[in-house]
C-alpha cells in the first residue's frame, strides 16, 4: 500500500497538540505493573524458545553515564567524569548478560545488537570492543553481513581512530547527538559542539565502512530561530547522513530537573516551534528524504526506508528498526525487553539494578503480560505506527475477529479524525491521508483501551494471558 505525500497542516498540528504515548510500545510502560515477577519472564522465554521456528533476538544495551549534562536531556543518564564506573558497571552487566542468556536457546541469532544512553562511548573503544566480545560468548551473533550492530555517539569525546576500533569490533550503524549547531542554543542547554568534529566523526564512520550515519536533531530548544535552524539543516543536508531524526523538544523542568536551568521566555513561541518542524520537513523532502513517521526521515536506498517499502518496518523502544519479527532482550539499568507476549523493564535507579546483580537475581522492576486484547490492539498500532495503514482483512484473519465489531468503539473514536481529513477509513483498509501522517500518534491512540477505558489498567491482572 503506497503512502500518501506528506502535507503540512499548522492548524491541525496545533489542534492535535495535546501529550500522549509515542507508542515505542502498547501496551505502553505505564501500564507495566511490579507483580510481574522474573519466574513470569523465564516462562515466557520458555514458550518463546518452544515456537516451530522461534524468533531470532535483538539486544539493547543502556549505558548510563555522561561526561556533562545537556539541560534539554530526559533520558536515564548519569552526570560523571569518573572512568572507573564504567569498569564497576561491566563486571555488573556482564553477569546480567551470562542471566539472561542462559534463559534463550543458543540456535536464536542475534539479528539486531544496540548500545544507547547515556553517552555509549563513555566507554573506552576497547571496553566496548570486549563487551561484544561477552555478549558473542553467551549469545549467538548472526553474521556480519545478516546484523546491524548500531551505537549512539556524542562527537565531543570520540575520535576518528575510535571509529575505527568500533567498527573493527563489528560496528556497522551509528547515531550521533548534534541538536543544533547555532552557538546560542548550544549555550543555552550546555552542549557545545562543533560543525567540524561532527563533520570529521560522520566521515570517519564511512571511511572505515560503517552502513548507515543518523543524525538526531531537535526543535523548539531555547533561543532558536528559524534561520540558525536553517543553517544547521544546510550543514546537516551537506553531510548527507543515511537518516535524520527531527525531535521535539518537551519541556517539563517538574519531572527531569537538568531542564530547570532552560528559562522559559528563551523557548521559541508555539507558532515558530511548529515553523521549525515544518522548515526541517520541507528542506529535507526537498533533499530526498523519505518521512518514515514520528520524527524519522531516511535516504531511498537506506534499510528503513526499504523495509518501509516492503512491509517489514517495525517499532520498539529502539525506536524504528528493521528487525520486524524478534525478541527484544534489554540489558542494563532501566532497559526494557519484550519476550513473547511480555514486557519487563530493569531498575531505573542504579543502586536497584546493582543490588539484584549482586544478589544473583535477574533484575526485573515491572512488567507485564499482555492478554489477548493487548496483543490485538498492539497489532493494529504498529502497522499505523509503521505503515500509516491498517489491513482491516489480515488483521481480522490473523486474530479471528469481526475487525468492525471487535474495534466499533475505535472506530468511532476516529470519526473526528476523519471529518478532519486525517484519515479514511474502508472496509478493507485505515489509512493515514498526507495531512494525517504527522498525527500517527493520535490515529493509533483511537485503539488504545488503557487511554479510553481507566478501569482497563485496574483490572487487567485478571485478565486471561496468551
Amino acid at each position: 500500500m503506497a503512502l500518501p505525500t506528506l502535507a503540512f497542516d499548522p492548524d491541525l498540528l496545533r489542534r492535535y497538540d495535546r501529550p500522549g504515548p509515542r507508542y515505542t510500545s502498547y501496551p505502553t510502560a505505564p501500564q507495566f505493573s511490579a507483580a510481574f515477577q522474573a519466574d513470569e519472564l523465564c516462562e515466557m522465554a520458555t514458550i518463546s524458545n518452544g515456537d516451530p521456528i522461534p524468533r531470532p533476538l535483538s539486544l539493547y544495551v543502556h549505558v548510563p553515564f555522561c561526561s556533562s549534562p545537556c539541560f534539554y536531556c530526559g533520558c536515564n543518564r548519569i552526570i560523571t567524569r569518573d572512568r572507573t564506573r564504567g569498569d564497576a558497571y561491566l563486571v555488573r552487566l556482564y553477569r546480567e548478560i551470562a542471566m539472561m542468556s542462559a534463559l534463550f536457546d543458543r540456535d536464536r541469532p542475534v539479528t539486531q545488537l544496540h548500545l544507547g544512553g547515556g553517552t555509549p562511548n563513555f566507554l573506552a573503544p576497547d571496553q566496548i570492543a570486549e563487551l561484544l566480545d561477552v555478549i558473542d560468548r553467551h549469545f549467538t551473533l548472526a553474521a556480519d553481513g545478516e546484523r546491524d550492530c548500531s551505537i549512539e555517539l556524542d562527537p565531543r569525546f570520540v575520535s576518528a581512530e575510535d571509529i575505527g576500533r568500533l567498527a573493527q569490533a563489528g560496528f556497522n550503524r551509528a547515531s550521533l547527538g548534534v541538536q543544533d549547531f547555532d552557538p546560542a542554543v548550544q549555550q543555552a542547554v550546555n552542549r557545545i559542539q562543533s560543525v567540524e568534529q561532527t563533520l570529521a566523526i560522520i566521515e570517519a564512520c564511512r571511511r572505515h565502512g560503517l552502513r548507515s550515519v543518523n543524525v538526531d536533531l531537535i526543535y523548539g530548544l531555547p533561543l532558536q530561530t528559524t534561520r540558525g535552524f536553517g543553517r544547521t539543516l544546510d550543514t546537516v543536508l551537506r553531510a548527507r547522513p543515511d537518516r535524520v531524526a527531527v525531535y521535539s523538544y518537551a519541556h517539563l523542568p517538574a519531572l527531569f530537573r537538568p531542564q530547570q536551568q532552560i528559562r522559559d521566555e528563551d523557548l521559541p513561541s508555539a507558532p515558530v516551534k511548529l515553523g521549525l518542524l515544518q522548515q526541517a520537513i520541507e528542506r529535507l523532502g526537498e533533499a530526498g528524504y523519505i518521512y518514515i513517521g514520528m520524527d524519522h526521515f531516511a535516504l531511498p536506498d537506506d534499510d528503513l526506508a526499504r523495509a518501509q517499502a516492503r512491509g517489514g518496518l517495525h517499532r520498539n523502544f529502539m525506536g524504528y528498526t528493521t528487525c520486524a519479527d524478534s525478541d527484544l532482550i534489554g540489558l542494563g539499568v532501566s532497559a526494557i525487553s519484550h519476550v513473547g507476549a511480555s514486557f519487563s523493564q530493569n531498575p531505573r535507579d542504579l543502586p536497584s539494578w546493582e543490588s539484584a546483580i549482586d544478589d544473583g537475581r535477574l533484575p526485573l522492576w515491572r512488567g507485564m503480560r499482555m492478554d489477548a486484547d493487548d496483543v490485538v490492539r498492539a497489532d493494529v498500532i504498529q502497522q499505523l505506527m509503521c505503515h500509516g495503514a491498517v489491513d482491516i482483512a489480515a488483521t481480522g484473519r490473523r486474530h479471528a475477529i469481526d475487525f468492525a465489531d471487535y474495534f466499533a468503539q475505535a472506530l468511532q473514536r476516529l470519526q473526528p479524525l476523519r471529518d478532519d481529513g486525517l484519515v479514511e477509513v474502508s472496509t478493507s483498509a485505515i489509512l493515514a491521508t498526507a495531512r494525517g501522517r504527522l498525527l500517527l500518534r493520535v490515529i493509533a491512540a483511537c485503539f488504545d483501551r488503557y487511554l479510553h477505558e481507566p478501569a482497563a489498567a485496574a483490572s487487567r491482572q485478571f485478565s486471561k494471558a496468551v
